[in-house]
């Protein structure tokens, strides 16, 4: 390894209608039995399982805005004692408000950043880094916005630049494609985002296995230093719970 951290594991709980539900490219597909109905139970096995924090996706929020959710969230938080990051169209300070109230750690932030870039300096003034961080979303190598399926019309590295600029310390990047179908981590992306910037990089989606894990943990020099996993986890392709043992508390930041 080329560092004596470890890159951190963090599984994802998509939810739509308050189920549990697997998402691929970015859509929600189908409600799966595997992936247990209640987000809650799924939040406590993968505690039980030793993750260190949890990404929750909160696609009512995204598609229609709605925060029915956030009794659920609430719920969530509550009964795990490790950190849970948001994401679900956050689109003004008082939605921010509704879902840190439900003691959620940090929120994830997409279309606000890219249209209302005022709004989100507002944000981003009032809570600061750690608790706000911003998603890259890439389809075809264009920047997209509004649950994925608007493009943004900008060159995601001047996105990038412009929101580290601002003092944005860490990116959620994602290339959509590779979203929920098994077909490979497009770890290229992340690094382009990563060494740019200067900034720590959440990778997410398309890792398959160990090997993976590993091309991106020899990235951590970079600045890629954690990485969102679904469907892999939920279908136990690596050993998560042997990888969470191993990781060292001070890993997340």
């Amino acid at each position: 390894m080329n560092s004596h951290k470890l890159l951190l594991v963090i599984p994802s709980i998509d939810i739509k209608n308050g189920k549990t539900v697997r998402v691929v490219q970015g859509i929600p597909e189908l409600d799966c039995e595997q992936y247990g109905d209640d987000p809650v139970e799924m939040a406590k096995i993968w505690r039980a399982e030793n993750a260190k924090i949890l990404h929750v996706v909160d696609f009512d929020g995204i598609v229609d805005k709605s925060r029915r959710n956030l009794p659920l969230m609430k719920k969530m938080c509550s009964s795990v004692v490790i950190p849970i990051e948001y994401a679900g169209r956050i689109a003004t300070i008082d939605d921010a408000n509704s879902v840190f109230d439900c003691g959620v750690y940090r929120i994830v932030i997409g279309t606000m950043a890219i249209e209302n870039f005022d709004e989100f300096k507002k944000l981003f003034e009032l809570y600061g880094p750690t608790k706000i961080v911003v998603a890259i979303d890439v389809i075809d190598n264009e920047l997209v916005s509004r649950g994925r399926r608007i493009k943004a019309g900008i060159p995601y590295i001047d996105f990038a630049k412009k929101i580290a600029d601002l003092g944005v310390q860490r990116f959620v990047v994602t290339d959509v494609k590779r979203n929920g179908v098994l077909g490979g981590p497009n770890i290229q992306l992340s690094k382009e985002i990563a060494v740019t910037t200067n900034s720590k990089v959440t990778h997410s989606g398309g890792v398959r296995n160990k090997d993976e894990l590993m091309d991106l943990q020899n990235l951590i020099p970079f600045g890629i230093d954690s990485v969102i996993v679904g469907r892999a986890l939920y279908e136990n392709r690596f050993p998560c719970q042997k990888l969470w043992r191993l990781a060292e508390s001070g890993i997340f930041n």
